[in-house]
């Protein structure tokens, strides 16, 4: 199994780093996202993430110089889908699990690949402006988060 993150304090760092703007730019990575997706659910199980999440990354990506645009910067469906992916691989695990050793679990699932939504979203949809504006439905087969923690 990879190891990305090696103790707790890795990934607190990522997710303090996501809320205080202040995780260096070339951390915010793909294992990253999921990272501060983690720590948020488990830390933060008090804030509406869904409706949280946006913001905290739009405004950290203008903290590290990446426009929130039609192009680039954040994207609702890939956010809205990965923290429904991580809130059930969480649940996988128990309450106590290390959060380091459930970011190695997911990340040597089929979440570790950084193109894992096309298996439910076409590139045309998922990259399209509406999807990155909003939450698209997937078109190619449907998305079920509790079936991908399950692998």
């Amino acid at each position: 199994m990879t190891t990305v993150f090696r103790t707790e304090t890795d990934i607190d760092r990522v997710g303090l780093g996501l809320i205080y703007r202040s995780l260096p730019k070339p951390e915010w990575t793909h294992a990253g996202h999921f990272a501060a997706a983690l720590w948020l659910l488990r830390h933060r199980p008090d804030w509406p993430l869904a409706e949280r999440m946006p913001p905290l990354i739009r405004a950290y990506n203008e903290a590290t110089g990446v426009e929130n645009t039609d192009s680039g910067g954040y994207h609702e469906t890939i956010t809205q889908a990965s923290l429904a992916a991580a809130r059930a691989v969480l649940a996988t695990h128990p309450p106590d699990a290390p959060l380091h050793e459930v970011m190695d679990a997911l990340m040597a699932g089929p979440l570790g690949r950084s193109d894992w939504p096309l298996a439910y979203w076409s590139k045309d949809r998922l990259f399209s402006v509406e999807a990155r504006r909003r939450w698209v439905e997937p078109n190619l087969r449907a998305f079920d988060p509790e079936a991908i923690a399950a692998i």
